[in-house]
């Protein structure tokens, strides 16, 4: 090797030992927020959805909110193969050999092995049978959407919250995206007179129509609009299915779903000073995991529960809206 060639390989020598002296110290790990005050195990309920592993990891990638799912129970719908049963197996080997969670044989296991529960089953149908046991337990839960896959379940199961003084919350991930939340109290136009909310739409034979993935462009108008729907009307434009709600104010809130093309953007808001919408903005789940954190150390439930019996009244009219041919639907119907 020539002298020029080991005076060449000698700098590079020289350059790594120096980058790696002066090298960036690792980030510092985030100091626990003033609520997570004690590390607490999460129980998963229903382990046929995404969320599962996303939920899981994102606990896990923030130590600091001090909660780490340990244990879960599989769960699935047999008349669901595609959507529910068939997911089960692979999720559950994910939680076992990337998160090292145990796998409960009943709710009951699971429920002597954890502090807080996630009921996460895809299916809205046994979420009153999954939350029973966990109300009786006593242990502070959060619903996945769909709430339930009925309005009789979604009393039922709120009152048996009540009763037993046991906190829970439900919600799609949309109402904690930080560009939805914030439109809550800063519409950014004014006066609100009319919001429009926009999402996927896709059928489940199982579930009236709106409840399997409207939920999200539900859940989006409620977190902006709040309760006050006083009736609804129901109908098809194309591939958008459009229901239109009237607000006891005198507000509008539409919610419009899209069964083919670009749903996006997740609201627009029109108000006495102008329009505003939140553009190509789409889902993640990072908002939803904190703010389950903080209402596991809390009790503290972030979501009103009669704004999300609310939601599934309005779920409920947009189905009797449309089995009525888009005849106007109240909702005090449903209340008597």
């Amino acid at each position: 090797m020539s002298i020029r060639c080991l005076s060449v390989l000698s700098l590079v020598v020289i350059f790594l030992v120096a980058a790696g002296a002066f090298a960036a110290d690792p980030p510092a790990a985030k100091p626990a927020p003033d609520w997570a005050t004690r590390d607490l195990r999460a129980g998963i309920i229903g382990c046929d959805t995404s969320h599962v592993p996303a939920f899981t990891g994102l606990f896990a990638a923030n130590p600091q909110w001090r909660v780490k799912v340990t244990a879960a129970f599989p769960g699935g719908s047999a008349d669901m193969p595609a959507a529910s049963m068939n997911r089960v197996a692979g999720y559950v080997k994910t939680l076992r050999e990337k998160y090292n969670v145990k796998i409960a044989d009943s709710i009951e296991e699971l429920l002597k092995e954890v502090d807080v529960v996630l009921v996460e089953s895809v299916d809205g149908r046994p979420h009153l049978a999954h939350a029973r046991p966990v109300i009786a337990a006593g242990k502070p839960l959060f619903i996945d959407k769909p709430f339930t896959a009925g309005l009789a379940d979604a009393r039922e199961l709120i009152r048996l919250a009540q009763q037993a003084k046991v906190p829970f919350f439900s919600c799609s991930c949309a109402r904690f995206q930080p560009e939805i939340l914030r439109l809550r109290t800063e519409t950014g136009v004014g006066k609100l007179k009319k919001a429009t909310a926009s999402s996927p739409l896709h059928f489940e034979p199982h579930h009236p129509d709106l409840f399997w993935y409207g939920i999200h462009g539900v859940e989006t108008l409620y977190t902006v609009m709040g309760r006050g729907c006083v009736s609804l009307k129901r109908s098809q434009d194309g591939d958008a299915d459009i229901t239109v709600g009237t607000w006891s104010d005198g507000r509008v809130g539409v919610f419009r779903g899209m069964t083919k093309g670009d749903y996006r953007p997740l609201i627009r808001l029109e108000g006495e000073q102008g329009q505003y919408d939140s553009g190509k903005a789409g889902y993640n789940y990072a908002g939803l995991c904190e703010t389950m954190a903080k209402f596991f150390h809390t009790r503290q439930a972030p979501v009103d529960p009669l704004e999300t019996l609310e939601i599934v009244e309005f779920m409920t009219a947009a189905q009797l809206s449309k089995e009525r041919n888009g005849a106007e639907v109240r909702l005090d119907e449903l209340r008597k």
